[in-house]
């Protein structure tokens, strides 16, 4: 079922066109990536699903009604983490409930039973200091997950981390995403990360996405499928097309 739709997004600055009918659409349940070239509008194809840029021309729809320039509505997920250093986790991904008009205490306890399915039990009146980086992304995706209207934009959310980290927090999110109603636009660099964690991926080139690639391989995967010919197809034909760019 379709979940979230932009239809011919056109978006300039200036004289420097960067959307010239952009498309995508979002199914419940998935996560779709969007790769390309630095610079080629990934970053504001998000700021205008998200509502905080309004496009020249185009629609975004969210469950079939009209979201265009109208934020709040989708949550968004910076590579930063962005906690606040003198709140308590748990306060700190409660937060969105706060802003919603929810009282602190009950806030904390809409989250508190999330802290378990996102790995955080024990974590919860630690401040963002005494987390690890992959702990601190985790404790930000529950933030944006309680926030969402059951659809996420990351922007390169794990890109900081250490290849070891990395590697570790993929298998957390392709474990957590079983278990949790989200659907997820990610952007990202990275085309292993992609395949891994995608059903689909877009390739925005020259202000439009371009090429859309379906991964077939069933879900839960896990970090062997890297090493299998089929990824490795997804990866050449990913590679080939990023090359004609």
């Amino acid at each position: 079922m379709e979940i979230l739709k932009a239809e011919n997004i056109y978006k300039s600055f200036g004289d420097n066109k960067v959307l010239k009918g952009a498309s995508l659409t979002l199914n419940k349940g998935e996560i779709v990536s969007l790769l390309g070239v630095s610079g080629g509008g990934k970053t504001t194809l998000f700021n205008v699903l998200s509502g905080i840029h309004m496009p020249d021309s185009g629609k975004v729809w969210l469950n079939g009604e009209d979201i265009t320039g109208k934020p709040g509505n989708v949550s968004y997920m910076l590579q930063k983490d962005l906690l606040l250093p003198y709140r308590k986790v748990i306060d700190n991904v409660s937060l969105p409930l706060v802003i919603k008009g929810v009282g602190k205490k009950d806030a904390r306890a809409q989250a508190e039973p999330y802290f378990k399915t996102f790995g955080l039990d024990g974590t919860q009146y630690r401040y963002p200091s005494q987390l690890s980086g992959g702990m601190r992304q985790r404790a930000a995706l529950l933030r944006t997950y309680l926030s969402s209207n059951g659809v996420a934009l990351l922007d390169e959310p794990f890109s900081a981390l250490d290849t070891i980290t990395k590697s570790i927090i993929h298998k957390w999110y392709l474990d957590v995403m079983q278990n949790i109603d989200l659907s997820t636009v990610f952007i990202t660099h990275d085309i292993d990360e992609a395949i891994l964690l995608s059903d689909r991926i877009y390739i925005l080139a020259d202000g439009v996405c371009a090429n859309e690639i379906k991964i077939d391989a069933p879900k839960p995967r896990t970090t062997e499928f890297n090493l299998t010919d089929e990824f490795l197809n997804y990866k050449r034909q990913i590679v080939q097309i990023l090359h004609l760019l």
